[in-house]
């Protein structure tokens, strides 16, 4: 059973109760592939991240949840956008539904080896033709779609 169930624009969704921040990294190689994992809690492919924790910055938030779920370390560069639809909520198994609040960053891999976490079943540099046939979220798709872009604007929704 899924750890946490992903709603997205769907009248029957639970109400949110909580707003969390939390980021996304959009980490692309020398070769153009986008680090991913697949995620052990619903089982979708998606890009690195977390929640901020007590006592550090949002860039140090990035890097911290790189490493631990993916083994690869990174250098923030950039912003791609600040997502915040109330349309897409989240239902944990222990009652908490929150609104997404994802901040997505651009960073770029700096050393490190891949390396599978307790939070992923697969964890591998995606080359872009591939992402079409991956289990992605439509959340997760939007934010690959704007990293993709190389705007130097980032996007806020």
């Amino acid at each position: 059973m899924s750890r946490r169930t992903d709603y997205f624009n769907d009248p029957a969704a639970p109400k949110a109760n909580s707003i969390v921040p939390a980021v996304t990294a959009f980490v692309v190689n020398d070769a153009g592939d986008v680090l991913l994992e697949r995620r052990s809690d619903n089982g979708r492919w998606g890009m690195p991240g977390g929640v901020q924790e007590i006592g550090e910055n949002i860039a140090g938030t990035v890097v911290r949840e790189v490493l631990e779920e993916t083994g690869i370390h990174v250098e923030v560069v950039g912003m791609v956008g600040i997502f915040t639809n109330p349309g897409h909520v989240i239902a944990f198994a222990d009652g908490e539904v929150r609104q997404e609040f994802s901040i997505c960053f651009r960073a770029r891999p700096v050393g490190g080896e891949i390396k599978v976490s307790s939070e992923s079943f697969a964890v591998g540099w995606v080359p872009r033709a591939e992402l079409g046939s991956l289990d992605i979220s439509p959340t997760t798709r939007r934010r690959l779609e704007q990293g993709f872009r190389n705007s130097e604007i980032p996007l806020i929704s």
